[in-house]
């Protein structure tokens, strides 16, 4: 009876064992593909005859029920509504500009673009390539799927929200829009790539001209160039921790686990005999309002086996993995009475009124199917904001200075003190 019992099981495990292999395997890897809505003759329509064209981000995500029991139901239906978004040219935005460089980091397509002032946006992808994070194991186990199915977590219109709720806080950003790109004789040979696709049209976090509407400054810098300047000018350059603590504790309450130093631009100001303050400007958004659920996602986002990928739940369940090296470099000396006195600033303004008017600004069809939850989620971590920034500054202290470069200052010879921490280089100066 004992060894009946016992193959039961054993047949039972191998075949939800197969069934776990069968939803997530996939036949072949693919970049997101964006679907325009009552268009079938894409290649020959005259996109300059219209303002606005209808589309789905992405159909990559259609899932059954079991598929979404194992890996999740995430944003899938988000990514596979319609929606209304402006025809973007390049002749004629903002009287035209021209392509700098081909950029974006592992999963995003992205053109760096100059206006005629000097100012330089970015063309970011919406959809996602997930080809450089497939492993060769994965890829031989045709398992491609499990990594292209994670990027439905990511909200598609996360980064406009996220846009209106910072305005309510003073927290710069990159003022992102959603634009449709036609395939258009300004690409040039950028058209096979990025023509016919949805992109985030938005301000770069670096550059020489400035387009924040701050006075007096010198350029905008990205984390490494900061560092080069503190290297130089040392205790006479200093950050705003007030700015900074309260963009971090943002990203605690839109659940933001991704911020490492590659996705933070500074407006350098420049005061008299030689003095700057940095004040920091989050770029980046794609995972705000990360949504982890089914089998296997919770598996992977338990805090003992990856502890940074932090779901966005209405209750946080290990802040010491949302504290990332950036916040160990810049932070570490920074007084706890500025987490706190941060923390009540944006629970008094960040109000219920506040957030659904931000969520709201999102397309119906999208305000009604994640607006109600997310809001909800956000209201929850923000009524708690006091407590998480204590624990978020114990963390910051616990986990001590870092011993190795920031991402993107890789290849620069820092001494040590400048790499370990900002304000290790000279007087430690906290505002």
């Amino acid at each position: 009876m004992m060894k009946k019992t016992l193959l039961v099981i054993g047949i039972l495990l191998i075949v939800f064992v197969l069934s776990i292999y069968i939803s997530t395997k996939s036949s072949e890897s693919e970049v997101g593909k964006e679907i325009l809505v009552n268009l079938d003759n894409v290649k020959d329509f005259n996109f300059r005859a219209i303002d606005s064209v209808e589309i789905i981000p992405s159909d990559l995500y259609r899932a059954s029920e079991f598929k979404e029991i194992v890996q999740g139901e995430h944003y899938r239906a988000t990514w596979s509504t319609a929606v209304k978004v402006p025809v973007l040219y390049l002749d004629t935005l903002r009287g035209g500009v021209n392509i700098i460089e081909e950029g974006g980091g592992k999963q995003t397509h992205s053109l760096k673009i100059e206006d005629k002032q000097g100012i330089i946006l970015t063309l970011r992808s919406i959809t996602k390539d997930p080809s450089p994070l497939i492993s060769e194991p994965v890829s031989a186990l045709g398992l491609e799927n499990v990594v292209i199915d994670g990027i439905s977590a990511q909200h598609p219109f996360g980064a406009s929200a996220v846009a209106e709720l910072a305005n309510a806080l003073d927290i710069l950003h990159t003022k992102p829009k959603m634009v449709f790109l036609p395939r258009q004789s300004k690409l040039n040979e950028f058209n096979e790539k990025f023509g016919n696709r949805l992109f985030w049209l938005e301000y770069e976090t670096e550059g020489d001209v400035n387009w924040t509407p701050f006075k007096n400054v010198k350029e905008l810098a990205d984390t490494d160039n900061l560092q080069k300047l503190r290297r130089e000018y040392k205790d006479k350059v200093d950050i705003d921790h007030h700015a900074l603590v309260r963009a971090r504790l943002f990203d605690i309450i839109i659940g933001d686990w991704d911020r490492h130093a590659k996705q933070w631009g500074w407006v350098i100001k420049e005061h008299s005999d030689n003095r700057f303050r940095a004040i920091p400007i989050p770029g980046d958004r794609d995972n705000a309002f990360f949504d982890v659920d089914g089998l296997m996602p919770t598996i992977i986002s338990n805090k003992m086996v990856k502890p940074k990928l932090r779901p966005f739940n209405e209750d946080i369940d290990y802040l010491p993995g949302l504290t990332q090296k950036f916040d160990r470099y810049f932070l570490q000396h920074t007084p706890r009475e500025i987490f706190v006195s941060e923390a009540n600033y944006i629970k008094e303004k960040l109000t219920d009124e506040v957030i659904d008017r931000a969520l709201k600004t999102w397309p119906k069809p999208i305000y009604n199917l994640d607006g109600k939850d997310i809001g909800f989620k956000i209201k929850k971590r923000r009524d708690n904001l006091v407590r998480y920034a204590k624990e978020f500054h114990e963390a910051i202290i616990n986990k001590g200075h870092i011993r190795e470069p920031l991402a993107g200052s890789e290849d620069e010879d820092f001494e040590f003190d400048l790499l370990t921490c900002f304000h290790c280089n000279g007087h430690n100066s906290i505002n």
